[in-house]
């Protein structure tokens, strides 16, 4: 791939704020753009977000480049946006730069199935303009360490199934899934505010406009966990507490998710059905000896109790 030369940052913050529904304060991140070797002209069909922290991820990151020059379908720049701790307005400058059809996004410590992942995702959205949002199977790599095996096997959504046919499924997540810059535009782009809970909200956001969120047959990455416990747990940790500040500051947009491919996604629980919920779990990861399961939901479940009488306490020094 062919660097080019990064564009415009008072362009792209314009035009970020523009389409962007609920915007967050501008951020002035480092953009890497390359060019693929098959673009075509004269601007690629598609453009690949990634962000990212540090543009290394662990080695990660420049695995994942390698990755994507091994793709059958070259057609497409990659857009790096480094340096920005928020998501969701790291992608929407992305977006604002991207000059393809259609937006593919990627976290930076994916790990791309195989070389045809790209074509799979562009063949889809082609011929089915009624899907607005695409993803893929998350499976475990042959060469994954005992723990990772354990969290992805134990823990709900941490895998996916490959499946057959294309499949309407809360499963498609950010970590590599494609979407029509018409429609990420659509809709708003990305919730810039909340710290957690970004794919949910997207995926509810593409639905209400009246397009399928589906999973693709055929088509899978790696996408894992951390393969020591500590850093598991601080992990889980941190996202109980990101949690528990969308519980208190921004319910409007805390959306329920569901376990499995083609299951409807159910409406949002109140407070107390999610504590009984969250009992339950401990309960079953108890009766049924899956202790890594455990220990993450005690550590989800003590970094959301922190948070939220934190939150709740700052809330009532402030009246």
């Amino acid at each position: 791939m062919r660097t080019l030369d990064p564009p415009d940052p008072a362009r792209i913050a314009a035009e970020r704020r523009a389409f962007v529904r609920n915007l967050n304060v501008d951020f002035p991140s480092r953009l890497m753009v390359m060019e693929a070797a098959g673009v075509s002209s004269p601007s690629p069909a598609v453009s690949v977000l990634i962000p990212t922290a540090d543009a290394e991820r662990g080695g990660y990151f420049r695995q994942l480049l390698r990755q994507l020059e091994a793709q059958t379908f070259q057609d497409f720049e990659v857009i790096v946006i480094q340096g920005d701790s928020r998501q969701g307005r790291a992608l929407n400058t992305g977006a604002a730069a991207a000059r393809g059809e259609w937006l593919i996004i990627l976290d930076d410590d994916t790990r791309l199935g195989h070389p045809e992942v790209f074509d799979n995702l562009v063949r889809t959205l082609r011929a089915h303009p009624d899907i607005g949002m695409a993803g893929v199977a998350n499976t475990v790599p042959d060469d994954a360490p005992w723990l990772v095996r354990r969290v992805m096997s134990e823990i709900p959504r941490r895998h996916s199934d490959i499946v057959t046919e294309i499949i309407d499924s809360d499963m498609a997540e950010h970590p590599c899934c494609i979407i029509p810059k018409r429609v990420f535009r659509q809709i708003g782009g990305e919730n810039e505010i909340i710290p957690r809970g970004l794919d949910p909200y997207l995926r509810r956001e593409i639905r209400q406009a009246g397009y399928r969120v589906v999973v693709i047959p055929g088509t899978y990455i790696h996408h894992l966990p951390p393969a020591r416990l500590m850093i598991l747990l601080r992990q889980f940790f941190r996202n109980g507490r990101q949690a528990a500040l969308c519980t208190r500051l921004y319910p409007q947009w805390v959306v329920e998710l569901t376990e499995q491919h083609g299951a409807a996604v159910p409406e949002r629980a109140s407070l107390d059905r999610r504590l009984v919920r969250a009992g339950m779990r401990l309960l079953t990861a108890l009766v049924t000896g899956r202790v890594i399961y455990l220990i993450t939901t005690v550590a989800y479940q003590a970094g959301f109790v922190y948070e939220y009488l934190r939150t709740k306490d700052e809330g009532q020094r402030t009246k």
